[in-house]
């Protein structure tokens, strides 16, 4: 459940830092050439994902939009929100998942960007699978509880600050089990949600946290007309609109797709994930 963002402004200097990542193992020795037959061409090592340094005060800096320029780029997201205590409702039928929207992405050619909870993946491992493997999209972390990283976030329950990092690391861990191999090092808080203490607590993982600039209106929306409007009337270049790939808490999103991709492509925008606008913004490249 995502509702309008409460921001924290922070300054954060923007830099080429990729994040640390776990060895998949020691690359083996190239073979010896021998005459006349050259040696094996050994394969390039895959470039890390786009993240933003840390500024000045070491906190983990927040990415909202990608460069206002020329190019008009804007990157849909999706988040996939299930908290930890929704097993009896999905139990019951209720639907957190929304492979229609998933379709219709695909239909259009739309790449984007899903923010998972891990409690989303596990529900429904399969579908994380099969979004995961997709090159249409990148999967990025939304918590795996889905609960309030500050305090009087909107009425979610909220993780104690010994619990933020673990919360997120236990994420990472469930969405890789669905099948997922590449999520990507991006974090989106729930509910928007965060402050200093918030940041400080998630700086070791080096993720970067992204929010949005267009609020897309969907949760619990029922006008799809309104939803469309509000995303058009929002975007501009480089943007980020949030929005929800949720049945029972966002039904007209699906819909809404059906306005908003032609629109924005008749107005010359270009569809991209939430990673090329970072690697826009801080030179970086995939």
């Amino acid at each position: 459940m995502i509702i309008p963002v409460r921001r924290f402004a922070a300054t954060c200097a923007l830099g080429t830092l990729g994040i640390a990542l776990a060895a998949c193992g020691a690359p083996g020795t190239p073979p010896t050439a021998r005459p006349g037959h050259p040696a094996a061409a050994t394969s390039a090592a895959p470039s890390r994902p786009p993240t933003l340094a840390p500024g000045p005060s070491g906190l983990t800096p927040v990415f909202e939009n990608g460069p206002r320029t020329p190019d008009k780029t804007v990157a849909l997201t999706f988040d996939a929100d299930m908290t930890a205590d929704q097993g009896p409702r999905a139990a019951a039928g209720e639907h957190f998942d929304n492979p229609q929207l998933i379709a219709t992405l695909r239909g259009f050619k739309v790449p984007a960007t899903v923010f998972m909870t891990g409690r989303w993946a596990d529900e429904y491992p399969q579908e994380a699978k099969d979004i995961g493997q997709d090159p249409l999209f990148e999967v990025a972390n939304h918590s795996y509880s889905h609960y309030a990283f500050t305090g009087d976030c909107y009425g979610l329950p909220t993780v104690p600050e010994e619990s933020m990092r673990s919360d997120v690391e236990r994420a990472f861990t469930s969405i890789k089990k669905a099948g997922v191999k590449n999520v990507m090092p991006y974090f989106r808080f729930p509910g928007g949600c965060y402050d200093q203490r918030a940041l400080r607590a998630l700086s070791p993982l080096g993720v970067t946290p992204v929010q949005w600039d267009v609020v897309s209106g969907d949760a619990f929306a029922t006008d799809v007309d309104a939803v469309a409007r509000q995303v058009l009337e929002g975007v501009r270049p480089g943007s980020v609109v949030v929005m929800h790939c949720t049945r029972s808490a966002a039904p007209t999103t699906e819909r809404a797709l059906h306005t908003i991709v032609p629109e924005l492509r008749k107005q010359g925008y270009r569809f991209v994930k939430v990673s090329e606008l970072i690697g826009a913004t801080t030179g970086g490249h995939r």
